[in-house]
């Protein structure tokens, strides 16, 4: 909204404006109501991700449980993050939200395979449920924040294997040998 410099003091009567102290007085408070003014003109942009301040896209990424997005991306990549991060909340742990995370992250191709489905009674593969994600690159991420950021969208109980090119990262052949569970 366009308003004229001196709006406020456009409403006095003509007289209270020759009074060159008055007149003062009341630009002091017009300008701490056009601040006021400005932030409330701006309350409707606020929340449109792709224009608020990156403080507020950082603040929006935690009301939907992400950590926190590093401030060494881009301004574009942390945008793209949260977008990804509120368009993926209602996919969180299944293949299709996997994949959605891990094509923003790696910044390439994805092959989600896994063995959970809807099954008759009594005909359900014996075995815990498991999952194996393909990518060619951690992306912008260090290796062990990349595995970090994916292990946590995998549901407890589901067993799980990353492979990044022709490297299993995960599980780590030392936790295979020492029985720990993945």
């Amino acid at each position: 909204m366009s308003r004229h410099d001196d709006w406020l003091l456009n409403q006095l009567p003509a007289g209270m404006l020759g009074e060159d102290f008055f007149v003062r007085f009341v630009r002091i408070f017009q300008e701490q109501a056009g601040t006021l003014l400005a932030h409330a003109d701006n309350l409707p942009y606020l929340a449109d991700r792709t224009i608020t301040p990156l403080a507020m896209v950082h603040w929006m990424s935690q009301w939907l449980g992400l950590a926190g997005i590093d401030d060494s991306f881009t301004d574009p990549v942390q945008r793209q993050i949260l977008t990804t991060a509120g368009a993926t909340l209602q996919w969180r742990g299944t293949p299709k939200g996997l994949r959605l995370m891990l094509e923003l992250f790696s910044g390439g191709a994805v092959t989600v395979s896994e063995g959970g489905g809807v099954f008759r009674r009594g005909e359900a593969p014996v075995g815990p449920a498991w999952v194996v994600m393909e990518v060619q690159s951690t992306g912008l991420l260090e290796e062990a924040d990349f595995l970090r950021l994916v292990l946590d969208e995998i549901p407890a109980h589901v067993h799980a294997e990353i492979w990044i090119g022709e490297r299993r990262a995960w599980p780590l052949p030392e936790r295979l040998a020492q029985g720990v569970a993945s």
